[in-house]
């Protein structure tokens, strides 16, 4: 579908009067129903546009734009995360749409070429600038004049635009379009629009069942030794109870405990694994921790939830690279870089202080399986854990941070966690391990 007629010409605007015709171009296209619907795409093309015409098109890069209108962190990792490129695909295409449905409607149009963050403005040439301007266009003494021409800066055809490519599909009577009544054309338009919503459809439920199932398979791949080791597997949580003079308000629950309880935070935890175990078909079980002995331990699938308050959690991982502090301040420490460390932030609310959470997967000599760990320093990191070890999109950034396949190996990856009001924000991955 082609947007830019052939003579059409690239221009740039250089005037205060230019550029608010561009302005006031962007505006109809992001009243239309192809923008006026969405956030990210009126966003992105407003951004891109009001850089180009100011000039500072050395700040349209992918990673300028992730941060600065998709507001992501710095660091981003911008092959696991291609919101930028996905949102330019679809603000191309909603573009070609757009003047296609508007093809004698504006005496401008702004494009986004293929490969390429920085739009392009065309205008129509002088001869057919009259037919954009308004039927009472004279002047008050009767004379008319005639639209200003704007100036030409480039060749007519952009490479992304060729009117006419060797791929392109000719429409019978295309050359006499113009002519034909302008019933027909609208039926043509409705017609070929249909078309390609139908194909664009099929398409995209093509493309949904085939993510869909490689995002389950990133899942199941990195559950797979729960999933596929004999026995009934066992999630042991964590246990507290109240304690009002804590910063977190409880405690570790011990043996004489007779009513412990999880948190809301770990609640959500255990239903996002159960699912995973349901959804395979693997029968487990639940208990705390402080009413589970060693013996119960061994020789079956172990996942381990909960960081301070699971005393098996500090024990097991206690030999690992990234493992728990076991001072007086709870942190996650790297044992291979003893200055790194995670902690809350003391001097903040605990509803307020950011957490950090451990996933790990690796084979334990003292239970002689393979142990899963989903732990937090707080409530909300053992959530934030959770919510990363069962998210298919997570467990592709860290294949990806990993460069190798998450289906084998031990591994440990440490991740920071957002709280705001107590609520759990999306998990970030900091650092990981493989060995």
């Amino acid at each position: 579908m082609t947007s830019v007629r052939p003579a059409w010409a690239v221009w740039t605007p250089e005037t205060a009067d230019e550029r608010r015709t561009v302005f006031s171009e962007l505006e109809k296209i992001l009243a239309s129903p192809h923008f006026c619907n969405s956030k990210r795409y009126p966003a992105l093309l407003r951004y891109l546009v009001e850089h180009a015409v100011s000039g500072r098109v050395e700040q349209l890069k992918e990673r300028t734009l992730g941060i600065e209108v998709f507001h992501r962190s710095p660091n981003y990792d911008t092959n696991a995360d291609t919101i930028v490129r996905y949102t330019a695909g679809e603000v191309r295409k909603r573009l070609a749409v757009y003047y296609h449905e508007n093809e004698s409607g504006s005496p401008i149009q702004i494009v986004l070429p293929v490969g390429s963050y920085v739009p392009e403005f065309f205008h129509a040439p002088p001869e057919e600038m009259e037919s954009f301007l308004p039927a009472s266009g004279a002047k008050a003494g009767g004379d008319s004049e005639p639209a200003p021409a704007l100036r030409s800066s480039g060749q007519v055809h952009h490479p992304a635009y060729d009117p006419s490519p060797a791929w392109a599909v000719e429409i019978p009577g295309a050359e006499t379009r113009r002519s034909a009544p302008a019933r027909t054309r609208r039926l043509l338009l409705l017609l070929a629009i249909a078309v390609l919503l139908i194909i664009a459809g099929v398409a995209a439920l093509l493309h949904w069942r085939s993510a869909s199932a490689t995002e389950a398979n990133v899942v199941d791949r990195f559950w797979a030794p729960v999933l596929h080791q004999p026995g009934t597997a066992l999630l042991c949580s964590g246990a507290v109870v109240f304690a009002p003079d804590k910063f977190s308000g409880v405690i570790t629950a011990n043996k004489d405990n007779t009513y412990p309880f999880v948190s809301i935070q770990i609640a959500a935890t255990i239903a996002r694994i159960s699912g995973i175990l349901e959804r395979n078909q693997t029968a487990y079980q639940m208990q705390p921790c402080t009413s589970t002995p060693l013996t119960e331990l061994r020789e079956r699938p172990l996942v381990l939830l909960g960081g301070y308050n699971n005393e098996w959690t500090l024990r097991l991982v206690a030999p690992l690279r990234y493992a728990f502090d076991s001072g007086s301040v709870e942190s996650i420490v790297d044992r291979r870089n003893p200055q790194v460390h995670w902690q809350r932030n003391p001097s903040q609310p605990y509803s307020s202080a950011d957490d950090y959470g451990l996933i790990a997967r690796f084979y334990d000599s003292t239970t002689d399986r393979v142990v899963m760990v989903v732990a937090g320093l707080g409530r909300n990191g053992t959530e934030g854990a959770g919510l990363f070890a069962t998210s298919p999109h997570s467990l592709k950034m860290l294949s990806d941070k990993l460069g190798h396949d998450i289906g084998s190996g031990n591994i440990e990856a440490v991740v920071k966690v957002n709280v705001v009001d107590g609520k759990t924000g999306a998990p970030l991955l900091e650092s990981a391990y493989r060995w």
